[in-house]
């Protein structure tokens, strides 16, 4: 099978990452699978799954553990988030959760707000959510209206958040809120808002084409009091801090991919094997050996370049313009690889009961989130060409300072 000539994933290369990945293959054959089906009609996961995940160690497996995290390197969770993936798991927003949330907690909040929260998300008592995008900016995040306005020891929250994973289920939720609105201090600060209070309101999940396990839902915020305490970081930071560690959130997004187009294609692997057609199996017929072939490259040169891209994240090396390569070519290439073997299938392809209809669907949102691959062809220019938009910059300043006759 495809496993047989693939290279080794020198990043998950320990006889404890054996361990973990056995660990995790138990998990999800005896506590995802059985119920994936039904979690896909209800449009969320179980509290169970997440109290279960968090009892076996599989949550905030790189935070430290005084805050009830397993103290490992982030390989491990890319381990379990490829894993997932494989076995066509969309549903438990796990990744946002322990490897989105947790990290932006642990780098800036305060040492009464990991304990708070970080302890609660280890065990799974807590899900955690992050509120960035809006109905009206998109990708756009400096253009977001939820406002918080200080009102003295709290802020009063007017806005709302669209398509967010874990939204309706979580307990709490890192919104990106517009501070000093209207003077020389406006900036983006993020805030902890808790599902208790009072103001704070969830629409129901979305009914998606695909990743119809996973929990997705606007917010709603009318004047919500927010205590002062409830800051993240430094007021007028947000956008710094969103900016440093969407990195971190693309690379999951190309670990998804990878993970999801190698289940893909070990099942369509199989399936050519034992469909026949014409008296013979269709993995007989050259035209189906070459599609193969073609897919088996593209994901064993994107599985080398995203374990290239863990290790530097491990390292805290990862910049932003590789971790936007890994998202938007692991993503078009996790849709392209989901659409052949679809091809392949034939008619059954296209029913649901069958795990390739499902790449095929849950495979088309990661070129949109995360930010668009449109918007991460924009981060590499930048950085491919620092020259000319500094220069850019530059005459941009000076015309703005140039006084109109």
């Amino acid at each position: 099978m495809y496993a047989d000539i693939q290279l080794a994933r020198e990043v998950y290369g320990t006889e404890e990452h054996e361990m973990v990945r056995q660990s995790a293959i138990d998990f999800i054959k005896k506590d995802i699978l059985p119920y994936h089906e039904q979690w896909e009609k209800d449009g969320m996961v179980s509290r169970e799954s997440w109290l279960k995940a968090g009892e076996l160690g599989f949550l905030c497996m790189d935070m430290p553990p005084e805050y009830g995290g397993s103290g490992l390197d982030f390989s491990f969770s890319a381990l379990f988030i490829e894993e997932l993936a494989k076995a066509g798991c969309t549903g438990p927003g796990f990744f946002l959760h322990s490897d989105i949330v947790a990290p932006y907690i642990l780098k800036y909040g305060t040492e009464e707000q990991k304990k708070k929260y970080l302890s609660k998300m280890a065990t799974g008592e807590w899900i955690a959510a992050i509120g960035m995008t809006e109905p009206g900016c998109g990708s756009d995040l400096q253009a977001l209206q939820t406002k918080a306005e200080d009102m003295g020891d709290y802020y009063l929250v007017n806005g709302s958040k669209t398509f967010i994973t874990n939204g309706y289920m979580s307990d709490f939720a890192i919104v990106a809120v517009k501070t000093n609105s209207g003077t020389e201090r406006e900036g983006i600060s993020l805030l902890f808002i808790e599902s208790s209070f009072d103001g704070y309101t969830k629409g129901q999940p979305f009914e998606k084409v695909g990743m119809k396990a996973n929990d997705t839902c606007e917010l709603f915020f009318e004047d919500v009091k927010v205590p002062k305490e409830n800051l993240l970081g430094e007021e007028g930071r947000g956008f710094i801090y969103m900016m440093t560690e969407l990195a971190r959130e693309r690379l999951i997004v190309a670990l998804m991919a990878t993970g999801g187009a190698e289940g893909c294609l070990e099942e369509t692997i199989k399936y050519t094997l034992e469909r026949r057609a014409f008296k013979q199996p269709i993995a007989g017929f050259q035209n189906t050996q070459f599609k193969l072939v073609e897919m088996a490259t593209q994901l064993q040169m994107h599985q080398t370049f995203v374990d290239r891209c863990t290790a530097l994240l491990c390292d805290h090396k990862l910049s932003a313009e590789l971790a936007s390569m890994a998202k938007y070519s692991a993503s078009d290439m996790h849709f392209k690889l989901a659409d052949e073997c679809m091809q392949l299938y034939g008619g059954y392809g296209y029913i649901w009961e069958y795990g390739v209809a499902r790449q095929f669907a849950d495979s088309r949102v990661p070129k949109i989130y995360a930010g668009t691959n449109e918007i991460m062809k924009v981060v590499i220019a930048r950085g491919l060409l620092k020259e000319y938009f500094a220069e850019l910059k530059a005459k941009r300043k000076a015309k703005r300072a140039v006084p109109s006759s």
